[in-house]
């Protein structure tokens, strides 16, 4: 049996999916699993052991340039890519109108939310068969029940990400303990005050912890550089691509982070977890998993230190 999984992006979505790859490979044990995913989330489907090949789409690069003949080449390399194998079965687990036409230029049965689960409706309208689900349930349940409607399975109450994080060279962290503060994400409203991580470091080094800052682009590298200078001690991570940064989250004794991808990559490693949300509802997307995680906050809603301290107590005294 041959699958292809179709969800691209984004971050947090495409983490979301992982159990999906586990559940399957439980059901089928020699099933070939494939991925269809955004190229700059890539890295992240690699880190399961059990996916086969992944097929990198490049829809947010394309639309900025969708009449030039590289984008022109490159969609025609992408349709004859995904098409080259009949799938017994293929799953949009993203349920929007972009993933399921991603769908129809695949070779094979395709399934995917009805009407009523999708996020965009429009979307079941290019499935073979549709499968409704519920829109209260958190998103990696969302996924799993789908993949379970549309294999035929009974989902397990254990769920398992399946992933592990690569081993890499990473000296500039220091020999004992630390917590990864992740201070940036995709809107300034999901920001936590930077006097919050300040004096949130500063208990942590006063219970024998170090902060480390990670950074993406130049405006985050600033903030953690600014950050880690306001506690002795701190760093502020180097520059790092995303299996780096695995390996670096996989070694932490804890993560607190704000709404971003990387809070619940963090939770897929079973690293203990505090997400911190100032603008959304944790409720059907937070961090979620089996291992230690707590989403604190929600929309309007700036949690203080003491509450991150507080959900942290079981993990800092052990």
């Amino acid at each position: 049996m041959r699958i292809l999984i179709v969800k691209t992006s984004s971050l947090g979505d495409v983490i979301h999916n992982l159990p999906v790859v586990s559940d399957i490979r439980q059901h089928f044990p020699e099933a070939i699993i494939d991925w269809c995913v955004e190229e700059s989330f890539a890295d992240i489907p690699r880190l399961h052991p059990d996916v086969s090949e992944i097929i990198p789409v490049a829809l947010r690069r394309w639309k900025k340039n969708l009449l030039s003949s590289q984008t022109r080449q490159e969609i025609k390399a992408f349709r004859q890519n995904i098409s080259r194998h009949n799938y017994d079965l293929i799953l949009d687990t993203q349920g929007l109108l972009k993933s399921a036409l991603i769908v129809r230029q695949a070779q094979g049965v395709k399934c995917g939310y009805d009407a009523s689960s999708a996020r965009e409706p429009i979307a079941a309208r290019f499935y073979d068969r549709c499968f409704a689900v519920s829109k209260a349930a958190h998103a990696v349940t969302r996924n799993r029940l789908l993949a379970a409607s549309a294999f035929g399975y009974a989902a397990d109450p254990d769920m398992n990400f399946g992933i592990s994080a690569p081993l890499t060279v990473t000296d500039w962290l220091p020999g004992s303990p630390f917590v990864v503060l992740l201070t940036a994400t995709s809107r300034d409203d999901k920001l936590w005050p930077e006097s919050h991580w300040l004096e949130l470091a500063k208990q942590l080094k006063a219970q024998g912890f170090t902060a480390v800052y990670p950074g993406g682009s130049k405006v985050e590298r600033e903030r953690a550089a600014r950050l880690a200078a306001g506690q002795p001690g701190a760093i502020a991570a180097p520059a790092m691509s995303l299996p780096e940064l695995a390996s670096v989250l996989a070694r932490a004794s804890a993560v607190v982070g704000v709404d971003t991808g990387l809070s619940h990559l963090a939770v897929a490693l079973n690293v203990p977890t505090v997400a911190i949300y100032t603008a959304t509802d944790p409720a059907l997307t937070g961090v979620f998993g089996s291992g230690f995680h707590r989403n604190l906050g929600g929309k309007a809603q700036i949690p203080s230190v003491q509450s991150v301290l507080d959900a942290l107590g079981p993990v800092l005294a052990q």
